[in-house]
């Protein structure tokens, strides 16, 4: 597991910190960083396990409480930890485009075709598996992991990232669908940028006029400036549709780049 341990660079991750938290605020100082040692990793994989599995009710490979797959050695793991507790409470898991050569493509390429993405791919590192302790989920957490992420981009001169944004499908899909139909005209990516779903969420079949709340996760990216770059996948694993999601650094709102971009 070397391959996923940080460099002397990197530390300073950890200076990143807040005091975020519902209950008693002050005394919940949050620091992030990158997952060191294999067994900071498998803290990454209960919460996620915990999160999807017990939460959501994703059909999970994992074993012994853990949401393991076969990127997982190939990649980063960002961690949010409280330092009172001790306990990580928020995560990202990170795949550089070296580490995506050698894991055979990226997490996504399973749900989309990214042949569009080419030309850009050796400056993108692809993010996925991001959740957070149900006690922690504020604005403060995703505001840490976020920054984490934007430090790594720095650090390593990354200009493009992708991931999946998911939503439940436990209506069959129409929640799913209208989301997409409130956001394509705003939010869909060039062209250039666009993939192509390989188990497509069949929207012409679906309600495509509900009123729907954007789940937050794919709000907050597409207020930093994200495209969304074509239509949703069905994962029927996590039963979800999934949107990926693109974001240029170059795309970042002024607004909110100060928070990231230090």
């Amino acid at each position: 597991m070397a391959n996923n341990l940080i460099t002397r660079k990197d530390i300073s991750f950890a200076t990143i910190s807040k005091n975020v938290g519902r209950e008693q605020p002050a005394q919940r100082k949050l620091y992030v960083s990158l997952a060191r040692t294999q067994a900071e990793i498998e803290e990454a994989q209960r919460l996620r396990y915990k999160v999807f599995a017990e939460e959501m009710g994703a059909q999970l490979s994992g074993i012994g409480g853990l949401d393991i797959d076969g990127f997982d050695q190939f990649c980063d793991h960002l961690i949010v930890r409280d330092s009172g507790s001790n306990q990580v409470i928020g995560t990202y898991r990170i795949l550089s485009p070296s580490k995506a050569n050698e894991a055979g493509g990226y997490y996504s390429a399973g749900e989309f075709d990214l042949s569009r993405l080419a030309p850009i791919l050796s400056r993108t590192v692809e993010v996925g598996r991001a959740c957070v302790h149900q006690n922690y989920r504020n604005g403060g957490t995703i505001t840490m992991l976020w920054a984490g992420l934007a430090k790594y981009m720095q650090i390593h001169n990354y200009e493009y990232m992708i991931g999946c944004g998911s939503i439940g499908m436990s209506d069959g899909g129409h929640l799913a669908a209208s989301l997409y139909s409130k956001l394509q005209d705003e939010y869909l990516s060039p062209s250039e940028y666009r993939v192509f779903a390989h188990n497509p969420l069949p929207i012409n079949a679906l309600n495509k006029d509900l009123q729907v709340a954007c789940p937050p996760l794919i709000k907050g990216y597409l207020r930093l400036g994200a495209y969304i770059c074509g239509e949703p996948a069905w994962d029927p694993y996590f039963n979800t549709a999934d949107m990926l999601v693109m974001l240029p650094l170059s795309r970042i709102n002024p607004r909110y780049a100060s928070h990231f971009m230090k």
